[in-house]
């Protein structure tokens, strides 16, 4: 059973960012070589790293206005990062990827926006992503673009939006 909380930047830290780093690497930047994937990933690349300062820049990196997990049985398998008018970034872990985690965290994620009086949601995703927002009922915006992602350059993204229904932002 999917239990979606908010993060606990103390204990979360250190598995949300192994999830960050594995699945970004895995499902954005396949056509990366190692060194280009390294600065895509910036502080996540020492993901799983004991040293205080990977372990502080990743827990600064994932600090937003809202961020909630999505756990399973004591284990971290999703992640949502945002605030009241941007879904700023979601990763579920590879292999429970369509089984409603994304779903259940972006849900949450609109309901409390409701909550603190937004009504437009606006994202940026990733190609790999754009049929998942789609199936949620955000739009494209404008055409296929390209960003960066900390040192790297280059990472197409789609921007997308959508409007909340005062019914519970579903």
């Amino acid at each position: 059973m999917i239990d979606v909380r908010d993060y606990r930047e103390g204990s979360d830290a250190g598995e949300v960012g192994c999830l960050i780093a594995d699945t970004y690497s895995e499902f954005n930047l396949a056509f990366a070589s190692p060194h280009e994937k390294d600065l895509f990933l910036g502080p996540f690349r020492h993901a799983g790293s004991l040293a205080v300062g990977h372990r502080e820049a990743i827990a600064l990196v994932i600090q937003a206005s809202q961020v909630y997990v999505a756990e399973d049985r004591g284990e971290i398998v999703g992640v949502l990062r945002g605030r009241v008018d941007r879904l700023q970034s979601l990763f579920v872990r590879g292999d429970r990827q369509r089984q409603g985690i994304g779903r259940q965290l972006v849900q949450r994620f609109h309901r409390e926006c409701l909550r603190l009086g937004g009504r437009e949601i606006k994202a940026v995703a990733t190609l790999y992503g754009v049929p998942f927002y789609l199936a949620l009922g955000y739009k494209r915006t404008t055409g296929v673009r390209q960003m960066r992602s900390f040192e790297g350059q280059g990472l197409p993204y789609q921007p997308m939006k959508r409007v909340l229904d005062l019914d519970g932002g579903q």
